[in-house]
């Protein structure tokens, strides 16, 4: 039996998303036909003016509300110590394990050839931008322990030894605590944090 059409439209509109299969789709569709219209309105509001109510940070990239996020805003954060991630959702992951001190800087991704990502299609330029103003001293690879997270780690060391900076910022990688295939996004806070307590200098 065919779904009625602006039901499908939302289960279409679901199916778009990532993780979201067709049976995922018409039950989360389904449910939201029998959510009060108050709340189905909040909700279609919420969404609307998601993108018009955020904004990328115009230093680390992460998302906020003003130009800059409320991590960089934080006077008490250590700017000379920065934890490269590949998304907001690693940063908001790490934020949770409520340990880590320093900022941080969103790639966007990784490195990727098979999906003709390279490293200008990432906020790499803009980290190294970051790293020749010379407040970094240590600079955190947290990208996720997976064949493209290591490249994108190594292109970032190789990157900095090429400017001729290795000696004066320490390069370290997240260490033991995330299994090899690992996301950061789903490790949770006291993995994150033996990650960043026994991170390992970058050759």
């Amino acid at each position: 039996m065919r779904s009625i059409r602006p039901v499908q439209k939302v289960i279409d509109a679901f199916e778009a998303l990532p993780g979201v299969g067709p049976k995922s789709a018409a039950r989360l569709a389904y449910y939201l036909l029998n959510v009060p219209q108050e709340k189905l309105t909040k909700f279609a509001d919420a969404l609307d003016n998601l993108k018009k109510d955020t904004k990328l940070c115009k230093l680390c990239f992460n998302v906020g509300e003003e130009d800059f996020c409320p991590v960089c805003q934080d006077s008490t954060r250590s700017k000379t110590q920065v934890c490269v991630v590949e998304n907001s959702l690693d940063l908001l992951a790490f934020e949770r394990a409520d340990g880590y001190k320093g900022v941080y800087h969103v790639l966007g991704g990784v490195i990727n050839p098979l999906a003709n990502i390279g490293p200008d299609d990432l906020r790499i330029p803009q980290l190294m931008a970051r790293v020749k103003a010379g407040e970094i001293k240590e600079l955190i690879i947290a990208t996720n322990p997976n064949m493209e997270g290591e490249a994108t780690a190594m292109y970032l060391t190789m990157k900095i030894k090429d400017m001729g900076l290795s000696n004066e910022i320490k390069i370290t990688r997240i260490g033991r605590g995330l299994p090899t295939g690992a996301d950061v996004e789903y490790a949770d806070g006291q993995t994150l944090m033996r990650a960043l307590e026994s991170r390992s200098e970058m050759s």
